[in-house]
């Protein structure tokens, strides 16, 4: 199956036919012991094919015999004695190794096969609710392609899949699914890559064609990674073109092309010759399931000319090896009795052979004309003719097709489906694929391939005096029938197993049923009668054209422009001058208009007065001053203030943003720094508690881990007196508040209607993941491999001190229901208390998780492997914590914003731990846990501290006697300064005496003599 990590197939030019070191060829003939006739027929004959097809064949693909697996068991063919030991010696390649196998999804598989061996011996799966599959496509027009679709997802609803439809156009299909009950969804045009849907709600989705490509812009973002995803590929339009990429330097659009394919889990082909052909993208997840409608759907609106020849076509293998042309004259050899009558009256003329293989770049023409005239055919009796474009002209001309392949390919081969589906009798080998669909004189004829004289005599059987015998006629009717429906109960169980390997179902899912169970009509035919009618809506030409028109689309748009995907090699050769034309004209335009904007732009400058570096200084200072005083809030943030809720959406990625609000009530919160929205005033709960760097519990916790962020230091974010959590998986299941019911829930809240109450929008016993309406206990069991009672017992001993917990929490079934979802409204002390409630269960469920959960990837939470282990459990905790204590539990219906309340408070009193869940108790219990943080006492793992702030008494006391400490620091380190100032020993010395000098008419006094 496959993939090319194992067995990769060389270029033409990477290995030269029969290059073969001469030393070697020498010594083999001096050393062996050969009689002298002996050694010169062998060595005549040798040289004459060396010759002949060193000049004529330099392009055939070689196929390399170095990774041939040791369990291949070689087949010998029938040669002549003096060939023989060339084929030992290896210069004659026979195809024997061509084999694909998907080695990594193999290995892949094995393993997870094996790690389901990890066994705790308390989980379980409930099966509540069917496996869900998405199944996208680019359109629904009538194909063959989307009928083997049709024919799979019968198959699977029938072992218990649920499946939904969606596609990018709409087409004559839709009745069929509807038709089935598969409800169908066209996704908007106009933003085909942009996630509208919430893809995490199905177990795992099956994308069909290059077209439907631009999906792949969800699947590649976030929280939509790790989806499983099946790409069905059906076109080699894309590995055709791709070729072009490297040359003409589209090596990024290439390289795009490359991600896409890797994002796929796993890429699925009909046949083995596309994996070859995208050998480019193969990322390692090339998966090969054989069988497609195609043949017989093409074949069932032809209409054959009449003729007067009889046409004789020798098909081979779609892959090409070096001793390909050895077969070929082998049974050019076997066939040459049929023209005995060659240069005789006798002789009927009108008999053809037609060789349908090789390339039109080789020569292959020239060597088949040289073998048919070295063994004596007449004169255009013989004719080579390429494959490319010309496979089914040649097939629909001839009378009888023989295959002449004597590689054991790992399906049956198309080009012979081909010609059973056009009618035409086929003569065969008796390989292995072969004799398994093909019943001799029945629906074809068979031969032992080391036996051509067989052949022969069925050839005689077929064309009997000069026409094709009513016999035969009869087995091309059946083996056209045959056809119509070959292959189908390889493609449904192909799927069904790779389904079965891929898929990691939750323990609330049901296992599927074995692809036995379904009934031989659903599996081991297409599905026709529900294309009858449509078979004429389409045809492949048409889906071909489409293909290369989209290829086209994205190469323009990779490009930007139209025109440089046109020049790709769109546009015709006639066209080209006057495009390069309008193209130079544009780019002189776009030239000038950016000089004659620069020229303005530096007019205006030198007019402009820039003033002095001090006035420059002055206004980057008050600036400076303005942006702290504002603190840059933007229009959002000062609406938020002055309303009483605040409404906070967690996601992670940038696949959830189309399902966030963007008015003031509401505020996102994001989780990882690398997804946040741009131009919004979103949280980055990272920078606000650094637990969320550590990716471990940014998974495990889910968007649980919001509320830790959010109450982190919280009035430094959250000034409102009520707070309120939504998960943008409800806006996407469309259970979201709508305008009426906001305006409904901000007057029960000004109004105190209710008073402390958690209201709540989201409804377990609506839940997709419940659809049996089971009571709080179950229903946490069951999305908990059936250890939610088992961990929460375990989680509050550990929590409370308590060696021993008989009972849980009673969580009544009084017909009421709970909150799921994270979608809730609290007062903000409430939440707070919460919070501190939630650090310490966490702590406690932490630390009896974390070592192995951290090490494997495993918890008993889960029947696979879970990076999100503890977000299922904490999804309900809300519940557990406002029912104990004493919250009331109100419903607001979120269309509507009808308000009901759940759970009566009177009636449930002798049923609530009041005592365990009331305010002094979980304060008590938080101090003690803040006091030991600080105490530095607890050693090893302990996420506690980081989950929040650490306050106690003693906290508040330290904190004043650390502040009065580097208060008296900096008193005594500005004492030391002014006592070393003082204490100087070496003083400046005085320069000298300043004398002031006399007036200028000033008096002389004393005793003076004139």
């Amino acid at each position: 199956m496959g993939s090319l990590e194992s067995g990769m197939i060389p270029s033409k030019r990477q290995q030269p036919f029969l290059q073969r070191n001469r030393s070697r060829l020498s010594r083999f003939f001096l050393f062996k012991k050969f009689s002298y006739i002996h050694l010169i027929s062998t060595m005549g004959v040798f040289f004459f094919f060396v010759v002949l097809f060193q000049m004529f064949l330099p392009g055939l693909v070689v196929i390399d015999k170095s990774d041939k697996p040791p369990w291949r068991k070689k087949e010998e063919l029938l040669l002549p004695p003096d060939l023989i030991v060339f084929k030992e010696r290896g210069v004659f390649d026979f195809g024997e190794d061509v084999r694909l196998e998907p080695t990594k999804l193999l290995m892949k598989f094995r393993r997870d096969s094996s790690s389901d061996g990890f066994n705790l011996t308390s989980t379980q799966r409930f099966g509540f609710r069917k496996p869900k599959l998405a199944l996208v496509f680019a359109d629904l027009l009538a194909d063959p392609e989307l009928m083997k679709m049709v024919t799979v997802s019968n198959a699977l609803l029938e072992i218990g899949y649920s499946i939904e439809v969606y596609s990018l156009e709409d087409g004559p299909v839709h009745g069929v699914w509807q038709q089935m009950g598969v409800s169908v969804t066209i996704l908007e045009t106009k933003h085909p890559s942009s996630c509208v849907i919430d893809w995490l709600s199905y177990d795992g989705v099956i994308v069909n064609s290059l077209e439907a490509r631009s999906i792949f812009t969800c699947f590649m973002q976030e929280p939509f990674k790790s989806l499983p995803l099946v790409w069905v590929i059906n076109e080699k339009t894309l590995a055709v073109r791709s070729r072009q990429y490297n040359s003409t330097g589209h090596t990024e659009l290439l390289t795009d092309w490359k991600k896409v394919f890797s994002r796929a889990s796993v890429v699925v082909f009909h046949d083995y010759l596309l994996p070859i052909l995208y050998s480019e993208f193969d990322a390692g997840n090339f998966y090969v399931i054989p069988g497609s409608p195609e043949e017989a759907w093409k074949a069932k609106t032809l209409d054959f000319p009449r003729k007067d020849d009889i046409v004789i076509s020798i098909v081979g293998s779609q892959f090409l090896y070096k001793g390909q042309w050895l077969e070929h004259a082998l049974l050019l050899q076997a066939l040459r009795p049929l023209f005995s009558g060659y240069n005789s009256e006798s002789y009927y003329s009108h008999l053809k052979i037609i060789v349908l293989g090789g390339e039109s770049t080789s020569n292959y023409s020239v060597a088949i004309e040289t073998i048919s005239q070295n063994l004596t055919y007449p004169k255009d009796a013989v004719k080579h003719v390429s494959v490319a474009g010309n496979v089914d002209k040649i097939l629909e001309s001839s009378d009888l097709v023989i295959y002449g392949s004597f590689l054991e390919e790992q399906s049956f081969p198309e080009i012979l489906m081909k010609g059973m589906a056009l009618g035409k009798p086929i003569v065969a080998p008796d390989l292995l694929n072969i004799k398994k669909h093909v019943d001799d004189r029945v629906t074809g004829y068979l031969f032992p391939k080391k036996n051509l004289e067989i052949l022969l005599k069925i050839v005689h059987e077929v064309i009997a005096e000069g026409k094709v015998s009513p016999l035969a006629r009869n087995i091309g009717l059946m083996g056209k029938a045959a056809v119509k429906n070959m292959m189908a109960l390889e493609t449904v169980e192909g799927y069904a197993v790779l389904l079965e390997n891929i898929l990691k179902l939750s323990s609330e899912v049901a296992s599927p049923k074995g692809v036995q169970t379904v009934p031989p009509k659903l599996r081991e035919g297409w599905s026709w009668h529900l294309f009858e009618t449509l078979m004429n809506a389409s045809s492949p030409d048409n889906k071909t054209a489409r293909s290369y028109e989209f290829i086209a689309n994205v190469e323009g748009h990779w490009n930007h422009t139209s025109g440089e995907a046109m020049k790709f090699g769109v546009v015709n050769d006639d066209d080209s001058f006057v495009y390069e034309i309008w193209e130079d004209e544009r780019y002189l335009q776009v030239t000038s208009s950016k000089k004659r904007q620069e020229d303005e732009e530096l007019k205006g400058r030198a007019l402009q007065y820039h003033g002095t570096w001090e006035e420059v200084y002055k206004n980057a200072k008050r600036a400076d001053r303005s942006k702290n005083d504002l603190h840059e809030r933007d229009e959002g943030e000062l609406l938020r203030t002055g309303q009483p809720l605040c409404i906070y959406e967690p996601y992670f990625g940038e696949g959830t943003w189309s399902f966030l609000h963007e008015y003031p009530l509401y505020r996102g919160v994001g989780m990882s720094v690398k997804g946040r929205r741009t131009g919004m005033d979103d949280i980055d709960a990272s920078s606000r508690l650094p637990l969320f760097n550590n990716p471990y519990y940014r998974d495990a916790l889910g968007d649980f881990g919001a509320f830790f962020a959010i109450s982190n230091k919280i009035d430094r974010l959250h000034r409102n007196a009520w707070i309120g959590f939504q998960s943008w998986r409800a806006t996407a299941r469309k259970e979201s508040l709508s305008r009426v019911a906001e305006n409904a829930l901000l007057n029960a809240i000004k109004t105190r209607k209710h008073g402390d109450a958690l209201y709540f929008w989201v409804r377990m016993d609506k839940d997709p993941r419940n659809p049996l309406q089971k009571p709080f206990w179950s229903f946490c069991d069951s999305i908990n491999a059936g250890n939610c009672r088992f961990a929460y017992n375990e989680t509050l001993k550990k929590m409370y001190s308590v060696k021993n917990l008989d009972l849980l929490p009673p969580m009544p079934e009084d017909g009421d229901t709970w909150s799921v979802m994270q979608s809730w409204a609290l007062p903000t002390r409430s939440f707070l208390e919460f919070v501190m409630f939630s650090r310490m269960f966490v702590d406690s469920l932490d630390a009896q998780m974390y070592e192995e959960h951290h090490r494997t990837n495993r918890c008993y939470l889960s029947l696979n492997k879970d990076k999100h282990c503890y977000s299922r459990l904490l999804e309900l905790l809300v519940n557990v914590w406002a029912y104990h204590s004493a919250r009331r539990i109100v419903y607001v219906d979120p269309g509507t914003g009808l308000m009901q309340e759940q759970h009566i408070q009177k009636n449930r009193r002798g049923q609530m731990w009041v005592q365990w869940f009331e305010y002094t108790t979980l304060k008590t219990m938080d101090e003690d846990l803040a006091e030991e943080a600080d105490s530095d006492r607890r050693v090893g793992h302990w996420i506690w501290p980081w989950t929040g702030e650490v306050v106690w008494r003693g906290s508040l006391e330290k904190e004043r006697q650390r502040k009065n400490v580097e208060k008296e620091e900096k008193k005594k380190r500005s004492k030391d300064k002014l006592n070393r100032m003082r204490n100087r020993n070496s003083r400046q010395k005085v320069i000298g005496k300043y004398v002031k000098p006399p007036p200028e008419n000033g008096t002389v006094t004393g005793n003076s003599t004139l």
